[in-house]
């Protein structure tokens, strides 16, 4: 069922990364951000939920499928979400949130501590939720970035708080059981699916243009690309990630929280950025380089690596040294793009490919049990 309920996050995926190809400014990064991050919390509180309930029980089966009917429209409204369709976003994002909530404290009443944890989670959300209503409502698209961005503070925010209330303390994410491999399967499976929007826009922008040396260096250059950023955490990072996450101890749910809620939502968002540079550079591959196309064929790839480094280090998983020495050369070969130089789009991913090919060579290779 967790694997079905997924599905709908191919199609939201697609829909941000259109939303991000559609408006490439800075403006439209912010707000294709801000949808973003609702998507991830959405998902992610969804996955901590079926960590704690039986996701093939009937009525844990009827939740999951209409929270999947809810998402289909919250996806289904992404490429509209700053203009008229706001209003339908925001209605459909805290629905979301407070009947995957209310129904938590239904299962697990108020007496149990997870049955108290949720309704202090459910007040946040009902805070949160005012400001994605009243963002939605608001005709001017950027006060409505604004008033959204303030909601994604709020909801961001409040798990490093311990969704502390007045008169009623914290809940740290101590707090809160871990059920760690599945959890990190989870993420793995949502950070493929990621991947394989990469691997839809290299394939739509290749059919969709007639054959040239050009093009099929682009379409080999993204492919290496999509391949390293893929090796960098699934050839080495991904399974002794699991390790550290199966104690009980208060330490691992600290550290699985952050991981779970915070790393992978860099990795994830970083990846559906490449996707829309690997499509550029196969529909245009000879064009010039301008600012925008420069921060997320090299921001991306660079953010995605920050993320790793701070995976690694949460977990003490390794050397974080060669994602950060990565995610540095990207942002000193990024430079000069983003000043204005004569490079093409094509050249500039080539870049890109070699420095996160030699990442996940010297990641894997170097590390005492990469065998």
């Amino acid at each position: 069922m967790e694997l079905f309920f997924d599905l709908v996050y191919v199609f939201a995926f697609t829909q941000v990364s259109e939303l991000l190809y559609e408006h490439l400014t800075f403006e439209g990064a912010l707000e294709t951000a801000v949808v973003f991050l609702a998507l991830w919390w959405a998902w992610n509180h969804t996955a901590w939920t079926t960590n704690w309930i039986d996701p093939e029980r009937i009525t844990v089966v009827g939740l999951l499928s209409v929270l999947m009917v809810i998402s289909l429209v919250l996806s289904a409204t992404i490429l509209r979400a700053f203009e008229q369709r706001g209003a339908v976003f925001a209605v459909a994002y805290v629905s979301l949130q407070l009947l995957r909530i209310g129904f938590m404290v239904w299962v697990f009443g108020w007496r149990a501590r997870i049955g108290r944890n949720q309704v202090v989670m459910f007040v946040w959300a009902a805070v949160a939720g005012v400001a994605w209503i009243a963002g939605g409502i608001v005709d001017d698209s950027h006060a409505r970035l604004a008033i959204w961005g303030g909601a994604i503070v709020i909801e961001y925010a409040m798990p490093l708080l311990g969704f502390r209330l007045p008169g009623a303390g914290a809940v740290p994410v101590e707090a809160w059981p871990l059920a760690g491999v599945h959890l990190t399967e989870r993420l793995q499976l949502v950070l493929l699916v990621a991947f394989g929007e990469t691997m839809l826009r290299i394939g739509e922008a290749f059919t969709a243009h007639p054959e040239s040396l050009a093009v099929d260096a682009a379409f080999a250059t993204g492919f290496v690309l999509i391949f390293a950023l893929w090796a960098i955490y699934f050839l080495h990072h991904a399974q002794p990630s699991v390790d550290p996450l199966g104690r009980s101890d208060p330490e691992a749910l600290r550290l699985g929280g952050s991981v779970f809620t915070y790393a992978h939502a860099v990795m994830v968002g970083a990846v559906l950025a490449v996707a829309v540079a690997i499509h550029m550079t196969v529909e245009e591959p000879n064009a010039t380089v301008t600012p925008g196309f420069a921060v997320i064929c090299l921001g991306g790839p660079a953010l995605y690596l920050l993320g790793i480094a701070m995976s690694k280090r949460w977990l003490g998983h390794g050397r974080n040294w060669p994602p950060i020495v990565g995610a540095v050369a990207l942002v000193v070969i990024g430079i000069p793009a983003v000043l204005g130089s004569r490079l093409s789009d094509l050249i500039a991913a080539a870049a890109v490919s070699a420095a996160l090919a030699v990442v996940a060579a010297v990641d894997y290779v170097r590390e005492p049990d990469a065998s």
